[in-house]
C-alpha cells in the first residue's frame, strides 16, 4: 500500500507568497517547545540525574504522575486538578493559531495540517485501539522487566484521594497527555522540521528522542519504551496522515493505566506500588 502524502511532511512546503522564512519557523519552533514539551524534557533529565546521584537504585524511587494538590480539600483539589490539566493544553491552542497564521490573513490549515480534527471518527477510533492493545501490552511488560532490573523507577500512575471526581479527572489527564504529545511531538514537530529543510528520518530521530527524554524522570526503561513508541507513531503518522488516530491510542494506552492503577493497585501482587 502506497504511504499517502501530506502536506505536514517536507514534500509540502508552505505557499512560497506569503511563508514566513525558515529563521521564524525554527525559532517560533523553539518557544513552543520551551513553552511545553522541551521543558518537559529538560525538567525530565534534571530528575534523573537527581535520582542517579542519591543514594541507592532506580526501583527505590517512585514517579507519581497524577497527585493530589490538596489532598485533604477535595473540592480546592479538583479545581487544581482541572487548571492543571486546562493550563497544560495551552500550547496546542498556540500550535492551532501558528498554523492558521502559516498563510496571510489567517488562512492557514490549522490543526487539519496535522489530521487533528473530527471527520474520520470511526476509522480514527478503530486504529488507535488496535495501536493501543499493541504498545499498551508490550509496554507493560517493558516496564516490569526494566523495573525488576533496576533500570526503571516505581512508576505510580495516581494517588489521587477517593472521591466521587477521581476517575473523570484521571480520564481527563489522559486525554489531556494525548492531545498535547500527539499534536505537538509529532504533528507539529514533523511539520516545521520538514519545512526548515530536516530530513524524514532525521525528524523522525528528533521526534523519538524527545519523547523518550521527557519520559526519562521513569527512568532508563521509560527513556527507551517511549523512544521506541515515538519511531512506530511517527511512522504511523507519515502512513496514515493524521494524529488522531494516535491521539486515540494515546489515550486509551494512558486511561487503562490509570484507572487500572486506581482499581487495581493493592490488589494484585503483580502490580508495583509504592
Amino acid at each position: 500500500m502506497r504511504t499517502r502524502s501530506m502536506d505536514s511532511e517536507p514534500s509540502a512546503a508552505l505557499d512560497p507568497a506569503g511563508a514566513p522564512p525558515a529563521r521564524v519557523l525554527r525559532n517560533e519552533l523553539l518557544i513552543v517547545l520551551a513553552l511545553s514539551l522541551g521543558a518537559s524534557a529538560v525538567a525530565s533529565l534534571i530528575r534523573f540525574t537527581g535520582v542517579l546521584t542519591s543514594p541507592g537504585g532506580l526501583s527505590d524511587y517512585a514517579a507519581t504522575l497524577n497527585a493530589s494538590r490538596a489532598p485533604d480539600r477535595p473540592w480546592l483539589d479538583l479545581a487544581w486538578q482541572l487548571f492543571g490539566i486546562t493550563t497544560a493544553l495551552v500550547p496546542v491552542v498556540l500550535v492551532a493559531h501558528l498554523l492558521l497564521r502559516e498563510r496571510p490573513g489567517g488562512d492557514g490549515p490549522g490543526l487539519r495540517a496535522v489530521g487533528f480534527d473530527p471527520r474520520r471518527p470511526g476509522s480514527d477510533l478503530g486504529r488507535g485501539a488496535l495501536v493501543a492493545a499493541f504498545i499498551g501490552g508490550t509496554g507493560l511488560l517493558l516496564y516490569l522487566g526494566a523495573r525488576a532490573a533496576g533500570a526503571n523507577l516505581t512508576v505510580v500512575p495516581e494517588s489521587l484521594p477517593d472521591v466521587w471526581w477521581k476517575i473523570p479527572v484521571l480520564i481527563l489527564s489522559a486525554l489531556q497527555n494525548a492531545v498535547l504529545e500527539e499534536v505537538i511531538v509529532v504533528g507539529y514537530l514533523l511539520r516545521r522540521l520538514g519545512q526548515t529543510g530536516w530530513s524524514p528520518a532525521a525528524a523522525l530521530v528528533a521526534s523519538a528522542l524527545l519523547r523518550g527524554t521527557y519520559h526519562l524522570y521513569q527512568g532508563i526503561g521509560g527513556f527507551l519504551g517511549n523512544a521506541a513508541m515515538g519511531v512506530i507513531f511517527v511512522w504511523l503518522y507519515r502512513r496514515w496522515g493524521r494524529v488522531m488516530p494516535l491521539v486515540a491510542a494515546h489515550a486509551l494506552i494512558d486511561i487503562v493505566a490509570f484507572v487500572g492503577y486506581a482499581l487495581l493497585a493493592g490488589r494484585v501482587d503483580w502490580l508495583p506500588t509504592a
